[in-house]
């Protein structure tokens, strides 16, 4: 049986086969070891320094490694009528590194000169069920360093291809060339995203936008701006939202009141004066928790959306898909925290944006397997997990060396892998986190390498 990599990059296209087959093998390895250093996941020397190659390597780009995965990722979308492609923007900070300089390529990533690192931003497909099908596109780059001036000058307004602001339209277009037409793709972003260029844009049949609004724009109204005008529709009705873990937040439970209406937004005051932007009407769904908990701040989402929204459930479905855009912010927590990317000791920026791409595809398939696992418990694992894995696990917890002729369930293979990582299971625990998995994993795939070297008589044939 074809390993994942192997199935998942069967469309990659390097200058070499041997490249290919390299790059096959290396994400093999660090997704057994996601978070160990180059040469504990590799095994050997010879591993490790092919790895490096690898990375070292002029003959191909970091998007020709993440192009394979965008290939795989376009045909799981195919099989949806409707995917969400949730953009962000994630800084990746080599401060701590002295070798990772500006002249390695290198930059600034917000307004300390003193910080250095790449700036990264990735557009996520996910199922409407919130289950993450891969990458669709993912931009990296670095800012020169910003020199003070004794007199500030006057500003100069530029065009949006000037300016980083282009990276959302970026993704979009990426999206909309991967993506068949005949699935409808929702482009999901931040405040960040709220930029009038993307309303403006001439976007192809099958690609809608659903954006957090940032700005309280001017609008057709007797009131004139949007904040003011949708405040004036009568709420339709309340919904409630799981508010995730964040930091030293514990998760919860939020009740939204819901307006809804359609405004024709108008040409942005700032704007240069020799581009022309005409008034754009789009559906706003306005989302107010009244009565949030004693110090926490209430949630309100303003957001501005080319779906149809007439009613209260189309409403809650823009409400509902909008809560998936954390699921973006957990893709760049496993990029960092379970992948340990600004931990990695390549000294050019070149060999890190190669890395990133290949620790791209290991990411998703982390933050897949937390998600699938719980929109498909009662699946066999052996959907997910090889023979040696999941009877490994299996005897393992059970402290048995018999495993069962049938594989466990998907949900009860992901728990059990969750405890290994220190997942404790209780009755208010809820689901396993992304985190515990990782860790867990890389148990499992100890646990499982040694079984496969003790079963590897024709005995062990018999267990599969």
């Amino acid at each position: 049986m074809r390993s994942w990599a192997a199935e998942e990059l069967k469309y990659v296209n390097l200058p070499d086969k041997r490249l290919n087959k390299r790059l096959i093998t290396i994400v093999e390895n660090l997704a057994a070891q996601p978070s160990a250093s180059i040469p504990q996941a590799s095994g050997d020397w010879a591993n490790t320094k092919a790895t490096y190659n690898f990375w070292g390597s002029e003959r191909f780009e970091p998007e020709d490694i993440i192009d394979a995965h965008r290939m795989k990722t376009a045909e799981r979308a195919s099989s949806e009528k409707v995917i969400l492609a949730i953009q962000d923007t994630s800084d990746f900070n080599f401060t701590h590194h002295k070798s990772k300089t500006y002249d390695q390529g290198f930059g600034q990533t917000c307004s300390q000169a003193y910080v250095r690192g790449l700036k990264v931003h990735s557009t996520l497909a996910s199922s409407t069920q919130g289950i993450p099908l891969g990458i669709l596109d993912q931009q990296i780059w670095s800012r020169k360093p910003q020199k003070k001036t004794k007199k500030a000058k006057k500003q100069v307004s530029r065009g949006i291809k000037d300016k980083e602001s282009k990276r959302w339209l970026t993704g979009l277009v990426s999206t909309e060339l991967a993506i068949p037409t005949d699935t409808t793709v929702v482009t999901i972003t931040d405040r960040e995203g709220d930029i009038y260029q993307l309303f403006a844009y001439e976007r192809e049949t099958n690609s809608e936008l659903l954006i957090r609004a940032k700005h309280n724009r001017r609008v057709e109204h007797e009131q004139k701006y949007l904040q003011a005008a949708i405040a004036k529709i009568p709420a339709s009705g309340t919904v409630e939202v799981l508010i995730p873990k964040q930091e030293a937040k514990s998760a919860r439970t939020a009740i939204l009141t819901l307006r809804y209406g359609s405004f024709t937004l108008l040409r942005p005051q700032n704007s240069r004066p020799n581009t022309h932007f005409p008034p754009i009407t789009l559906n706003i769904v306005f989302a107010l928790e009244e009565n949030p908990p004693t110090g926490v701040e209430a949630i309100n989402w303003l957001l501005l959306t080319t779906l149809t929204v007439n009613s209260f459930d189309d409403a809650v479905r823009c409400i509902r898909w909008y809560t998936y855009r954390w699921l973006i912010e957990r893709y760049h927590y496993v990029l960092k925290s379970g992948c340990r990317i600004e931990h990695l000791q390549l000294e050019t920026a070149d060999r890190i944006k190669k890395a990133l791409a290949t620790y791209a595809i290991v990411a998703w398939r982390l933050l897949w397997l937390t998600y699938f696992s719980r929109e498909c418990p009662d699946l066999p694992c052996d959907n997910v997990l090889e023979a040696h894995e999941w009877q490994s696990l299996y005897c393992h917890v059970h402290t048995t060396s018999t495993p069962p002729t049938t594989p466990p369930s998907l949900q009860q293979a992901v728990l059990w892998i969750a405890k290994l990582g220190g997942f404790l299971g209780r009755k208010l625990d809820g689901f396993p986190g992304v985190q515990t998995l990782w860790k867990g994993w890389q148990r499992l795939q100890d646990i499982a390498f040694t079984w496969k070297l003790a079963h590897s008589s024709p005995a062990f044939e018999t267990y599969g």
